[in-house]
């Protein structure tokens, strides 16, 4: 794949892996604030595990653009 393509891609799912995680981080503000405990526990939890996944995508591709930056070129 073309070097600016690359770059632009890890930018793009970059970008989207904040988004996932912000939204995480508010659905997780938002679960504090039901009534109902049933669908606290589940909304706690799918909060948890949206930040978890968004996260760990986040780290990796920043992971990959830092060593291409430095050229390590492992990916």
């Amino acid at each position: 794949m073309s070097g600016i393509f690359w770059w632009i891609r890890q930018v793009i799912f970059t970008l989207a892996g904040c988004f996932f995680l912000a939204f995480g981080i508010i659905l997780l503000i938002s679960a504090y604030q039901l009534k109902d405990p049933f669908w606290f526990i589940m909304t706690f939890f799918a909060s948890n595990l949206i930040i978890l996944i968004s996260a760990a995508l986040l780290v990796g591709f920043i992971v990959q653009m830092v060593s291409k930056g430095k050229g390590l070129n492992r990916y």
